[in-house]
């Protein structure tokens, strides 16, 4: 049942309503005064509000303003006399929903009323379906400043048809984009379909991505329908692209021209209605600058450009994906681990992660498999020592695990056997190093 707050203070004008309301099914509260309004709203969540705009002590206008910063979602409909109607007008511009005079038509009030109600509820179906898709983004992309401006351009992009390149580093998440952008579109319940041209032969691409007709070619015994058209009237994502041929990216540029293909051995042509979307690791600007890749071409599939900045960039996110990967993990392999060390996370922190995300969960992975207790140590996070971030001085992090012992023995001969000069020498805490210690059954 909707819920309506009547604000007057004419006690006979607030009853009538109450009244008139229930008739029609809608529940009302009353207040006789902007102050109790209010207060009313600290704890009650009505569906609108009737606010008189003559009131003593707070008037409409102030409790509007009260009312704005306590919920700026609900509508105000505001109850004026005739000679007030340009103040209830600049009501309307300071965010009143409507106004109506008083004495009210019932009849038309109702009508008012309803369409705020219905209005109210529907913004507010969307700003619920909003946040949860922008929470669903930031559990893909990550929470940080930089994470946060591409999923502003997914947002941005996915309501139009826009072709798309998106540019990034390998295992940066490129194809998730590319699959955000779709499940937003309108094109959502249609099929994506995926073309990674770096894994098709170049004497087969043409065939692949736009079919081919029974006796075509050697071997061509059925007709087959390229990818172009099975993703019709959904997106096409063209993995890769850099990799296609310069004589193939003239026969894509006729494509999307014309929407419209030629299945080999055919002539007769097939409409198609195709969003693209492509992805690249490379600079595709400069690609163009090289002559490697068509610039007329990267004008029509480059409409709207994303480039995902690499995980080095955003180091922010690491703990983020890195408690993300680990629950999927634990998850995954049936194991109970609460965490990872503060020792651990820092080593993950100074890697440069030149797989990015990719590489990220594949290291929490194994390290979660590796792990025997309840809490991820460095030991337990394989990352080959040539991977590891470069620094002047001794790390134990950026030790393999056989070299630990000698790494220690060396470090506490340099620093005349002070274990605390030592475990700031190799650069972990105290505690882990004598942990180290022991462990090794060193002196």
């Amino acid at each position: 049942m909707a819920k309506v707050l009547i604000v007057d203070d004419e006690k006979d004008l607030r009853q009538a309503l109450i009244d008139f309301l229930g008739s029609e099914g809608i529940a009302a509260i009353e207040a006789r005064s902007g102050a109790g309004a209010v207060k009313i709203l600290k704890t009650e969540h009505p569906d609108a509000i009737l606010l008189d705009l003559k009131m003593p002590v707070m008037d409409g206008m102030e409790a509007l303003g009260e009312i704005k910063k306590i919920n700026p979602h609900v509508p105000v409909i505001m109850l004026t006399a005739y000679g007030d109607i340009p103040t209830a007008v600049e009501a309307i511009k300071c965010g009143a929903y409507d106004f109506t005079v008083k004495p009210p038509n019932f009849s038309q009030l109702i009508v008012t009323i309803k369409r705020a109600i219905e209005k109210s509820r529907l913004q507010a179906e969307i700003r619920r379906a909003t946040t949860a898709i922008d929470l669903s983004l930031e559990q893909t992309f990550g929470k940080s400043k930089a994470a946060r401006a591409v999923i502003d351009r997914i947002k941005q992009v996915s309501a139009t048809d826009f072709s798309v390149i998106v540019q990034g580093e390998t295992g940066t998440g490129k194809s998730f984009v590319a699959g955000a952008i779709h499940n937003m579109s309108g094109r959502a319940k249609e099929p994506f379909v995926r073309v990674d041209i770096g894994l098709i032969p170049d004497t087969l691409v043409e065939s692949e991505l736009f079919g081919y007709k029974r006796g075509a070619f050697t071997g061509a015994d059925r007709d087959k329908a390229g990818y172009f058209e099975t993703a019709h009237k959904g997106t096409i994502f063209i993995d890769e692209v850099e990799n296609m041929s310069v004589h193939m990216q003239g026969k894509l540029l006729n494509v999307i021209e014309r929407k419209s293909i030629y299945p080999l051995g055919s002539s007769k042509c097939t409409d198609i209605d195709v969003r693209i979307t492509a992805a690249t690791n490379k600079n595709i600007t400069e690609s163009v600058f090289k002559k490697e890749f068509r610039e007329d071409l990267f004008y029509r599939l480059g409409e709207f450009v994303i480039n995902l900045p690499p995980l080095r960039e955003r180091v922010e996110d690491i703990p983020f994906f890195a408690d993300k990967f680990l629950r999927e993990a634990c998850m995954e392999l049936d194991k109970r681990i609460n965490k990872i060390s503060d020792d651990g996370l820092a080593l993950l922190m100074k890697h440069a992660w030149p797989g990015n995300i990719r590489e990220l969960k594949n290291v929490i992975r194994k390290a979660v498999l590796l792990s025997e207790g309840d809490v991820i140590a460095p030991e337990d996070i394989d990352i080959p020592i040539g991977d590891r971030s470069d620094d002047d001085s001794i790390s134990l992090k950026g030790v393999a695990k056989e070299a630990e012992k000698e790494a220690i023995l060396k470090t506490l001969k340099l620093t005349n056997g002070n274990r605390s000069k030592a475990a700031k020498l190799l650069n972990v805490s105290y505690r882990f190093f004598l942990e180290k210690i022991k462990k090794y059954r060193i002196g």
